[in-house]
């Protein structure tokens, strides 16, 4: 099934928006380095092979390719990048764990998406970054405007910024830039104006609350808000279902009690804005989107009128 956005004339702080954690995790390579996020004995063990396979298991939290998500109505990509400590030049990789693919190519995959989509409006969240400098940022900022070059939305007041807003900018991508050097670029929006609350927890019930208290204290002006639906192993968790990983383990039996959650929800202020989840294709979280978001276009047409 393939969701794209309804015409909504109304704030994008207002509505709701799908997005997945760990975006990239899909390309997560077995056969790469341990990544510089790892702990130096992570490292050490990595050399034995199935050492690897087994870390995949637990890094992957995503099956689905970025334009697999994106025909599937996901809207707000959780990026962390990576250099490769050693390799010679500035080239900029997705990590978790293990290195996945230049970022560059997923760039130029939801560039080539949003060319055939002129109307769809994405959210880019660059919020962790290893071993990199200012000239390794440099790099990816430049990159970033060479893959979206007019498509990219200028940083502007959060209120302001409509789906019409952007039609009528021929404006597509908001890129959020977690390292002081977004202040050099207009393109660039802060990492505080997509706050993103982490409930790191195994349990579903802890994790259902922690999104309700972080909703009733999100900002009621001037930023996103990321309800980060998402379960998180813990060391003793990975050790006793070291085979069977996170899939298997903590998201497939727990995400239909998550959609359930988020049936419940209203969109607007105070309400739900972004919800990230892992493995997005496991229940359909983009329906459930597009009811509650038809939901608040009708309110809203009925305010309007009155």
């Amino acid at each position: 099934m393939k969701y794209y956005f309804r015409c909504y004339n109304i704030k994008m702080t207002i509505f709701l928006s799908l997005g997945s954690h760990d975006s990239f995790s899909y390309w997560v390579d077995e056969k790469s380095p341990v990544g510089p996020d790892q702990a130096t004995a992570i490292k050490r063990l990595a050399k034995i092979s199935l050492v690897k396979k087994l870390m995949k298991k637990w890094s992957v939290t995503q099956n689905l390719t970025f334009k697999e998500q994106l025909e599937g109505g996901i809207r707000y990509f959780d990026l962390r990048v990576s250099s490769k400590p050693g390799e010679v030049g500035q080239e900029i990789y997705f990590i978790h764990g293990l290195f996945g693919i230049k970022v560059w190519d997923g760039l130029m995959e939801i560039n080539t998406f949003l060319t055939q989509h002129p109307k769809e409006a994405i959210f880019l969240d660059f919020n962790h970054f290893y071993a990199m400098e200012d000239q390794h940022h440099i790099y990816l900022i430049n990159r970033i405007r060479e893959a979206f070059g007019s498509k990219l939305c200028t940083m502007e007041y959060v209120e302001n910024v409509t789906l019409q807003y952007l039609w009528e900018k021929s404006q597509q991508v908001l890129i959020f830039y977690h390292y002081p050097l977004y202040q050099k670029y207009p393109f660039l929006w802060p990492g505080n104006k997509m706050p993103a609350p982490w409930a790191n927890t195994t349990n579903v019930h802890k994790l259902l609350q922690f999104l309700e208290t972080t909703l009733g204290e999100r900002a009621q002006h001037g930023t996103f808000h990321v309800s980060q639906a998402i379960l998180t192993p813990r060391v003793k968790t990975i050790a006793r279902h070291l085979i069977r990983g996170l899939k298997n383990t903590l998201v497939h039996r727990n995400l239909p009690m998550i959609l359930n959650w988020v049936k419940t929800q209203k969109p607007g202020v105070m309400g739900v804005n972004i919800i990230t989840s892992d493995f997005v294709e496991l229940v359909d979280f983009a329906a459930t989107v597009i009811a509650l978001n038809d939901l608040l276009l009708e309110g809203h047409r009925a305010v309007t009128k009155s």
